[in-house]
């Protein structure tokens, strides 16, 4: 993705989230994503097409974007601000990416189920970034180095991540509660070596 030269510009930041509204309202609509076209896009936010590539490397890219702010305020949702990684905490994000995920799958248009590869990706990305910021916040046993810290962060993103979509995507004669309780403890075990999950 281009980086616009001033991310905390705030008419960067509007012009951002025009471009994404713009996108949303066509999906609204009922459009797929597959049909968008970045001209569609640009017409709705009544921008020219050198404002978005100013913004965005290509229609994918704003997708990823969307993706992983759609599900960065799921998880807002559910978790305070002030989390950290503690078991209650852990326990409530894995209920809500099981809960995103299965709604997800819901929503999901035939027409559209050839990015759900790319979407997916998007989505660990995002929390990945949930475990490192939580990761780089707790306590250690032991010295860690930050390459550990986002290793770890990697693992036990997809730890979560894998279940969870095989689970939106089945048959789901596993409850949720009882899917969440197994990827919980996996996920206490392998964080184990470099913190304490109180």
């Amino acid at each position: 993705m281009t980086t616009p030269a001033n991310e905390n510009d705030p008419r960067v930041k509007r012009t951002r989230q025009l471009l994404l509204q713009a996108f949303i309202s066509l999906l609204e609509e009922g459009r797929t994503i597959h049909s968008i076209r970045v001209a569609d896009i640009t017409e709705r936010a009544t921008v020219n097409r050198a404002t978005f590539y100013a913004h965005f490397e290509d229609k994918y890219a704003l997708l990823e974007v969307w993706m992983r702010e759609k599900f960065h305020h799921a998880l807002e949702s559910q978790l305070p601000a002030t989390s950290t990684l503690q078991m209650s905490t852990l326990r409530q994000l894995l209920l809500a990416v099981f809960d995103f995920l299965a709604l997800w799958q819901y929503h999901l248009k035939p027409a559209d189920r050839q990015f759900v590869p790319f979407f997916e990706v998007a989505l660990q990305q995002e929390l990945q970034e949930v475990f490192l910021h939580w990761l780089n916040q707790a306590p250690s046993l032991v010295p860690i180095c930050q390459e550990t810290v986002e290793t770890t962060a990697q693992v036990i993103s997809w730890a979560i991540f894998g279940p969870a979509v095989q689970w939106s995507r089945g048959d789901r004669t596993i409850t949720k509660d009882m899917m969440v309780q197994h990827v919980l403890a996996v996920v206490i075990a392998g964080l184990s070596p470099v913190v304490t999950v109180t």
